[in-house]
């Protein structure tokens, strides 16, 4: 199943090509107020047994063909956005050559997962969104990564059961600045990663039904045209099922955070003009345009 918002801010369910509008069916049934912010509207849909009543609604309603449709960011308000760090070896070997990031080779797992860093929901942006290259920055990067949503309050929860606590899967845009402020050990990613416009998430989320195991999932991006990365999430350090456990030690994920897992090597600097397509197996394909800040 296919979450998206869609045009005004509502939620839609996608299927095959066509939108069906799914903010008041969920309403209609009393599953969700209405109104209903989105972490409210997966909270429902995850756990609400009476949510398939109002897809049903949903589905016997008036679809919207999904091309006339304007798709937005599937969520506006996650309660956090986590952002693992440095998860791929080879991603750590093109940074400590690009921008002299230190040896984390031998970090282990806990402390590597100990460098996860959180994105302002201020960064949201959809699919077709425009990153704009703030005026400060010299040096931007894309970083494309399978990013996942909580459905269900975690706190201490195994690897083992991590999975059940994953309600669907998305594409995470990582936009990042390296200069300045992205040189040597002191960490300034909070900064560097949460300007405006850095945070591309879409173009919808894709249930975990759909997907299945997160870690046989091919990523592809191309910019302006051209091939630049070609990754497999099966080469992350710590994979999803690790990061939850770490993220919920002793902490609460509220329904409808978002964790993104990191990117591979394949990064590039970003320029005025530039189009980039992101690609995930199973999950989707999300476009963004960049600009130069006025």
């Amino acid at each position: 199943m296919k979450i998206c918002r869609y045009n005004d801010g509502q939620a839609g369910l996608i299927e095959g090509d066509v939108v069906y509008p799914l903010s008041k069916a969920l309403a209609i049934a009393g599953v969700t107020r209405q109104g209903a912010t989105m972490s409210e509207i997966i909270d429902a849909l995850a756990n609400n047994p009476e949510a398939e009543i109002a897809l049903g609604v949903a589905r016997r309603g008036e679809s919207v063909p999904l091309s006339a449709v304007k798709l937005l960011a599937p969520t506006d308000n996650p309660p956090a956005i986590w952002a693992a760090a440095a998860n791929y070896r080879s991603h750590q070997t093109e940074m400590t050559g690009r921008v002299q990031a230190y040896d984390r080779s031998k970090l282990t797992a806990d402390e590597l997962m100990a460098e996860a860093f959180l994105k302002p929901t201020s960064s949201l942006v959809g699919p077709g969104g425009t990153v704009v290259l703030p005026k400060v920055a010299k040096h931007v990067d894309y970083e494309c990564e399978l990013a996942l949503v909580i459905g269900r309050d975690a706190k201490n929860v195994s690897a083992e059961r991590a999975l059940d606590y994953v309600y669907a899967y998305t594409i995470c845009w990582d936009i990042s600045t390296r200069d300045p402020w992205g040189h040597g050990v002191h960490n300034t990613r909070n900064i560097r990663k949460g300007f405006d416009t850095f945070c591309g998430l879409g173009p919808w989320f894709v249930t975990t039904d759909e997907v299945g195991e997160p870690q046989d999932l091919f990523i592809d991006v191309d910019q302006n045209g051209k091939q630049v990365m070609h990754a497999h999430t099966a080469d992350m350090i710590n994979g999803v099922r690790d990061l939850i456990r770490f993220l919920t030690m002793d902490r609460t994920l509220k329904a409808g955070t978002v964790i993104t897992t990191g990117t591979s090597a394949g990064v590039s600097q970003l320029f005025h003009g530039d189009k980039l397509k992101g690609t995930i197996s199973k999950v989707g394909t999300m476009e963004l345009d960049v600009v130069d800040a006025s």
